[in-house]
C-alpha cells in the first residue's frame, strides 16, 4: 500500500492484471480480493504455490516500476507480491532480459548473472533493481565499496560525479562510528523530466532531468540529492523512529518523529559536503539563505509544530493549503535541528553537536528496535546533563519561532541583503502558470487582507488590463504602502478590491559575517561545521571559499 521513503498510501495494486494462482500439479487455486492490495488463497491441503500475474510498470517518477526497450528498474513494493507468513524467509530473485543488459542491486548476487538473493522481505523491498543499459562505474573509500550506475543520456560527467561521491562517502566519521553496509549502490536515472529520490537499505535511487546536470546550480541540486540519500542509509535505515518498525507495507506508519528522519537529514547533507570540499562555504551559506527566506515565507510553521507536521504527513495535501497551514518535516524539521545543534554546542562548551545525537542513535537503537521520543530526551541529557523538556515543548511540540539573527550570532553569521538592494512592493500571491489565476495567497499577507483567496483570476490593476506576462512588471510601478484597486473574478462574479502593498527586498537574502566577529563566535563557526572560519578582516570571503 506504499512505499519506503514515501509516507503516502498509493495505488500500488492497480497495476496487476492477469492474476493465477496453481498448485505444485499446476491446477488453479481458488482465491478472493480480500482488500485492495490483498489477495487469499484458499488452500485444501499443503502445497507449493505459484503466482503469476501482469505488472503495469509505467509510473517512472513514483519509483515503483518502470520498463521500456532500455531498462527495468523493479522497487518489490510496487512489483512483488509477498505472504506474510513467509516474509521472514530467504528470497531469491532471476530475471529474464535481453542478452546485453546488465543488472545491479545493493542485495548479494545470486551466483549467476541478473540473479539477487535477499535474506527476507524487508531486505527485498528496500534493494531495488536497476537491470538494461547503463553505466558504471566502481570505487572504493574507507574500505567500503561503492557502485554508479547511471542509465539515460544526458548532460552529466560521470568521472565527476564519481569523484564527488567518493569524497561525500569519505566524510561517514563526522558523524557515525561505522557502517552498516559493506557496498553501496548509487543508481541515477537521467530523465525526460521525472525527479526524486528514494533511500533504501544499502542504495539510492536518483533521478534528475537528462540535461539538468552541467550548470553549477542545477549541479548543487543533483550532489545535495545525492547526500541526502547517503545520510538516510544512517538516518532511517539503520535506526529510525519506533513508528516504522518494523515497516507494516499494508498501512500506514505513524510517527511523531519524522522530522528527524527526514529533515534532520536535509540539515546534515549540505554540511557533509561542505567537509568534503565538494561545495564552497559561499554555496553553503546560499543554501541556508534561501531556506531561511522559504521559512518566513511560510505562514504554516506559525500553525503547525513539527511534531504534529510529522504525524500528519500520511494525510498531507501540499498546495496553498500546506504553506499556510501546516509545517514541513523537511524545511522545518531542518531548523528544528539547527536549533537543536546551537543548544547542545552552547550547553556543552562546544564538546557535543547534534552529530553526536545521531551518533548515540547509530550506536544504542539500530534495528531491529526503533527509538522514542524520551530515548532522544535521554541522550540529549546525557550529553549536555540537561533537561531538555522545555525545550522540546517549545520547538518541538508548539509551532517553532525562531529568531535568525540571534541564532547566527551564536556563529559570527547574519542574515541581511546587499548593499544595492532596495524595498519594492510586494502583493503575497502567486499566479499559475501562464495565467491570471491564482495558485496561492500567503496567511496575513496583502492580498489575503483584502479579501483576494486561492483561484480568484486577476484581471485589471486600477482599472487598467494586466496579463500574466505583465503582472509582475506592473507591481514593480508601485511602492510598499501604496493602495491599489485589483479587479478579479471569483467564482465567475466580477469584483473590486482595494489592496495595499507590503514591502519585500529586490535581492535574496544572503547570510553574511557580523561586523567584528569574536573568537568565540569562530570557535563556535568550526565546531558546528568542521571548517575555518571563511571570512576575511572586511567581512568577505577568501577567495578559495
Amino acid at each position: 500500500m506504499w512505499r519506503t521513503g514515501k509516507y503516502q498510501v498509493l495505488p500500488l495494486a492497480d497495476g496487476i492484471r492477469y492474476f493465477s494462482v496453481k498448485d505444485e500439479a499446476g491446477n488453479s487455486l481458488p482465491y478472493t480480493r480480500t482488500a485492495s492490495g490483498e489477495w487469499t488463497v484458499e488452500l485444501e491441503q499443503p502445497t507449493s504455490v505459484t503466482v503469476t500475474y501482469q505488472l503495469y510498470a509505467n509510473q517512472l517518477g513514483q519509483r515503483v516500476g518502470h520498463i521500456d526497450g532500455t531498462h527495468a528498474f523493479l522497487d518489490a513494493s510496487g512489483s512483488l507480491v509477498y505472504s506474510p507468513e513467509f516474509k521472514g524467509q530467504k528470497v531469491k530473485v532471476e530475471l529474464a532480459v535481453p542478452n546485453e543488459w546488465q543488472s545491479y542491486s545493493g542485495m548479494e548476487s545470486g551466483g549467476k548473472p541478473h540473479s539477487f538473493v535477499a535474506n527476507n522481505y524487508d531486505v527485498l523491498v528496500d534493494s531495488p533493481i536497476e537491470t538494461g543499459i547503463s553505466h558504471h562505474r566502481a570505487f572504493s573509500t574507507d574500505g567500503r565499496d561503492y557502485e554508479l550506475v547511471i542509465w539515460g543520456e544526458g548532460n552529466y560527467d560521470i568521472e565527476q560525479i564519481v569523484t564527488d561521491l567518493s569524497k561525500l562517502s569519505g566524510q561517514v566519521g563526522a558523524i557515525w562510528d561505522g557502517y552498516p553496509f559493506e557496498r553501496y549502490v548509487y543508481m541515477v536515472h537521467a530523465t525526460s523530466g521525472a525527479r526524486g529520490a528514494t533511500e533504501h537499505l544499502n542504495s539510492t535511487i536518483i533521478q534528475r532531468p537528462r540535461f539538468s546536470y552541467r550548470e553549477r546550480e542545477d549541479y548543487l541540486g543533483f550532489i545535495k540529492t545525492a547526500s541526502h540519500e547517503f545520510i538516510h542509509t544512517w538516518n532511517v535505515k539503520a535506526y529510525r523512529p519506533q513508528g516504522l518498525v518494523p515497516y507494516d507495507y499494508q498501512k500506514e506508519n505513524m510517527s511523531e518523529l519524522l522530522w528527524i528522519a527526514e529533515g534532520s537529514t536535509s540539515y546534515f547533507q549540505s554540511q557533509l559536503l561542505l567537509r568534503a570540499g565538494v561545495i564552497t562555504p559561499k554555496e553553503f551559506f546560499e543554501d541556508l539563505a534561501k531556506r531561511i527566506a522559504r521559512s518566513e515565507k511560510t505562514p504554516g510553521r506559525e500553525v503547525q509544530s513539527v511534531q504534529e507536521a510529522s504525524v500528519s504527513k500520511w494525510a498531507s495535501t501540499g498546495g496553498d493549503y500546506a504553506v499556510n497551514q501546516s509545517a514541513n518535516i523537511y524545511s522545518e524539521g531542518y531548523f528544528a535541528s539547527l536549533a537543536l545543534d546551537f543548544s547542545l554546542l552552547n550547553d556543552t562548551d562546544l564538546d557535543h553537536s547534534y552529530r553526536d545525537v545521531h551518533k548515540a542513535l547509530y550506536n544504542q537503537h539500530k534495528l531491529p528496535v526503533g527509538y522514542s521520543v524520551s530515548d532522544v530526551k535521554q541522550i540529549l541529557q546525557d550529553l549536555s546533563g540537561e533537561d531538555y523538556q522545555q525545550w522540546w515543548q517549545t520547538h518541538v511540540n508548539s509551532p517553532m519561532s525562531l529568531d535568525f539573527t540571534s541564532l547566527l550570532e551564536n556563529v559570527g553569521l547574519k542574515p541581511g541583503y546587499g548593499d544595492d538592494s532596495k524595498a519594492t512592493a510586494y502583493t503575497g500571491m502567486k499566479l499559475s502558470d501562464d495565467s491570471l489565476i491564482l495558485s496561492e495567497v500567503l496567511r496575513d499577507g496583502p492580498a489575503w487582507n483584502a479579501g483576494i483567496v486561492l483561484g480568484d483570476e486577476i484581471v485589471a490593476i486600477d482599472g487598467l488590463k494586466v496579463s500574466s506576462k505583465s503582472f509582475e512588471s506592473r507591481i514593480k510601478d508601485f511602492k510598499a504602502g501604496d493602495q491599489v484597486v485589483v479587479s478579479l473574478f471569483s467564482d465567475d462574479r466580477l469584483k473590486q478590491v482595494t489592496l495595499k502593498m507590503g514591502e519585500q527586498q529586490t535581492d535574496k537574502l544572503q547570510v553574511l559575517s557580523v561586523d567584528k566577529p569574536s573568537r568565540g563566535q569562530k570557535a563556535f563557526f568550526k565546531a558546528w561545521l568542521g571548517i575555518d572560519w571563511p571570512f576575511d578582516n572586511k567581512g568577505e570571503l577568501k577567495s578559495d571559499s
